[in-house]
C-alpha cells in the first residue's frame, strides 16, 4: 500500500492497511501506524467454546475454531475444573471464563488461556459475587460479567491483562438472569433473560466508565438463554427459550444507535445456551441445548452468519466435543469489542 494519501484526506482519518493488517491515522501529510494491532480476517481469528454439559455430565473441554475457515473444531485444552453456565470473553491475546456451576454448586473460579498457544487453562482469580446463568462481554481491556443467580442485581468486571479478583461495576437496568452480553469497543449490552418472567429488554454500559446500566431498547421476543455474535458495528441476538418452546429467530441491533432490534434471519434449529465466536465478518453459533421433552438434544453443530448481511445461518462444521448449557459469551480474539 502506498504511503501517499488520496486527495484531501482529513487530518485524523483512520484506515486499515490491508497489507500489514495495522490501523493507520493521517497527520502531517502522511499515514502513521497506530500501536494497536487489528485482528486479521484470515487465520488469526480464533473462536472458543468451553465447558458445559455433555449429557449427563459437566465437562471442562475447550474447543477451538478458525472463524474464516469452515470446518470442524479441534480440541484446544481443558479448563481447571468441569463447569457450565459461566460467562466468557476475550482480548486479542487472552480468553477468560468466569463463574458458573461446578458439581451442582455455584463456583466463583475464573480461568484464562492464551489464544495463540494450544493448552490448558490456568487460574485467573475468583469472583467476589459468585453467580451462575450469567454472561460476559467486554473489550481489549475489560471483561464485564452480567448479573446471574443468586445475585441478579450486580455487574462485575475484571481487567483482562491483570490476574486477580473482579471488582464491582454497577447495577443492571433490569435485574435478571440468563441475559446474553454483546459488545462493541465502547459499549457492552445485555439482552433478554428472566426477571423472573422472560423479558425482551436490552440495556447497556459504557465499558470504560463504571456505573449503572441504562436502557437501550428491546429485542422482538420475550425470551431467555439467547446467544449473541458481534462485530464493532452490529450485534445479533439469536435462539433462546420461551416458557414451553425453543426458538431459532435472530434479531440484530446497531451499537451506536439506541433503539429496538429487528429480525435478521433464522438459525438452523431451535436451541438455547450455546457458545458463540465472532470476527469482523462472521458470527459463529456453537453447540447448545434443546431440552424439551420432544427433543432433549445437546448439539455439536456449528453454524454461522455474515454479520452485515441479513439472512439465515448456514453450516460451518462440528464441535470436537458436544457442548450444551455453555452460556454465554462471545469468545474470540476478533469479536466486536476488539
Amino acid at each position: 500500500m502506498s504511503n501517499q494519501p488520496p486527495i484531501e484526506v482529513p487530518q485524523g482519518a483512520i484506515r486499515l492497511n490491508t497489507d500489514s493488517q495495522k490501523l493507520e491515522f493521517y497527520a502531517q501529510d502522511r499515514w502513521h501506524e497506530m500501536a494497536t494491532d487489528v485482528p486479521t480476517l484470515d487465520g488469526g481469528a480464533r473462536g472458543f467454546v468451553s465447558g458445559g454439559l455433555q449429557n449427563p455430565a459437566e465437562i471442562n473441554n475447550i474447543d477451538m475454531i478458525t472463524i474464516p475457515t469452515q470446518g470442524n473444531a479441534i480440541d484446544f485444552g481443558n479448563l481447571t475444573q468441569v463447569s457450565r453456565l459461566g460467562g466468557t470473553t476475550a482480548s486479542r491475546t487472552r480468553a477468560v471464563r468466569m463463574a458458573g456451576i461446578h458439581g451442582g454448586s455455584v463456583t466463583g473460579v475464573v480461568d484464562f488461556w492464551s489464544i495463540a498457544q494450544q493448552g490448558d487453562a490456568v487460574n485467573f482469580g475468583d469472583m467476589q459475587a459468585v453467580n451462575r446463568s450469567t454472561s460476559a462481554g467486554g473489550n481489549q481491556t475489560r471483561g464485564i460479567l452480567a448479573a446471574g443467580v443468586p445475585d441478579s442485581s450486580k455487574l462485575q468486571y475484571i481487567t483482562i491483562a491483570s490476574l486477580g479478583s473482579n471488582q464491582d461495576f454497577g447495577d443492571p437496568f433490569q435485574n435478571r438472569t440468563q441475559a446474553s452480553a454483546l459488545s462493541s469497543p465502547t459499549r457492552c449490552c445485555f439482552a433478554a433473560g428472566e426477571a423472573p418472567s422472560r423479558v425482551n429488554t436490552i440495556d447497556f454500559v459504557e465499558i470504560a466508565t463504571t456505573g449503572d446500566a441504562k436502557d437501550f431498547g428491546d429485542i422482538t421476543r420475550e425470551i431467555s438463554g439467547v446467544v449473541c455474535v458481534t462485530n464493532s458495528t452490529r450485534g445479533i441476538i439469536g435462539a433462546g427459550e420461551f416458557p414451553s418452546t425453543f426458538d431459532s429467530t435472530m434479531d440484530y441491533m446497531t451499537f451506536a444507535s439506541k433503539g429496538n432490534a429487528v429480525v435478521f434471519g433464522e438459525l438452523s434449529f431451535s436451541f438455547r445456551l450455546g457458545g458463540t465466536a465472532s470476527s469482523p465478518i462472521r458470527g459463529c453459533f456453537m453447540g447448545g441445548t434443546n431440552d424439551s421433552p420432544a427433543s432433549n438434544t445437546v448439539y455439536n453443530v456449528i453454524q454461522y452468519v455474515n454479520i452485515m448481511t441479513q439472512g439465515d445461518a448456514v453450516d460451518f462444521g462440528d464441535l470436537a466435543t458436544t457442548h450444551g448449557y455453555v452460556h454465554i459469551g462471545n469468545c474470540s480474539n476478533a469479536h466486536g469489542g476488539l
